[in-house]
């Protein structure tokens, strides 16, 4: 993690906040408490700006400096309210093309599913301002500067972004193992979100009930799944060449 990324001590902190930059979390220590801690947390909520609350000894090895038990993570991605990504999606007149991510935690898988997207013709990611890696320099650096290209949406609940998506016609899509349909016999020249799970759980169950379908990615050897970036970037990969009409 950079020192030129951190936002150490409380009143910086909450000056930041206020003046609106772009923050990925803030690491708080657990028994903080004061007037600015309880503004900090206001606006951090009203933001949706994850709060990690840590030992004293996580943020002492972020900074030596004198942090009064707050520091904070500056993002190096701007992020973007959901439904007027929508709006502009719509506006364009392009069909939306989406990417969600459930409790997805190694950046550099971020930064590789940034850069298939991206590459594909998905408009935007979906990320959850809880459980998920930090956009930081190695996410950038894996999505090959994609993750400041993309539209990204940091929402408080992955439940409530679906509620969105379907009022706006876009139906949910994940990829389960046992599902009859192939991902090449889906039709991916509708609006469409797809939602790529955890490296080692998948996507959660209550996010696989509120999914319109699922599919399958076939494979030619017996094993678990594909890596999560790749299987994100083979369907991506499907849903191009269908809309590009691409054959084979």
């Amino acid at each position: 993690m950079s020192r030129t990324n951190l936002i150490i001590g409380r009143q910086p902190v909450l000056e930041a906040l206020k003046e609106g930059k772009e923050i990925e979390r803030i690491f708080m220590l657990r028994n903080g408490v004061g007037e600015i801690v309880n503004e900090i947390r206001e606006l951090a909520n009203r933001s949706q700006i994850p709060i990690n609350i840590v030992p004293a000894e996580k943020l002492n090895s972020l900074s030596r400096a004198q942090h009064q038990g707050i520091i904070a993570l500056a993002g190096m991605v701007t992020y973007m309210d959901l439904q007027q990504v929508l709006d502009h999606i719509v506006g364009k007149g392009e069909i939306p093309l989406l990417v969600m991510l459930d409790g997805v935690t190694d950046v550099r898988n971020i930064g590789a599913i940034a850069r298939s997207a991206w590459c594909c013709g998905a408009q935007a990611i979906i990320i959850p301002d809880k459980g998920v890696g930090a956009l930081n320099e190695d996410a950038i650096k894996s999505s090959a500067g994609a993750l400041q290209m993309i539209a990204v949406c940091r929402v408080g609940s992955l439940l409530k972004a679906v509620d969105s998506l379907h009022l706006n016609g876009i139906p949910v899509f994940t990829s389960e193992m046992k599902a009859e349909k192939m991902v090449t016999e889906m039709d991916w020249r509708a609006p469409a979100c797809i939602v790529m799970g955890s490296e080692d759980k998948g996507v959660q169950p209550y996010m696989t009930k509120a999914a319109d379908a699922h599919f399958h990615i076939p494979m030619a050897g017996k094993f678990d799944s594909f890596n999560v970036s790749v299987a994100a970037g083979i369907i991506l990969y499907e849903a191009m060449k269908q809309r590009m009409g691409i054959s084979g």
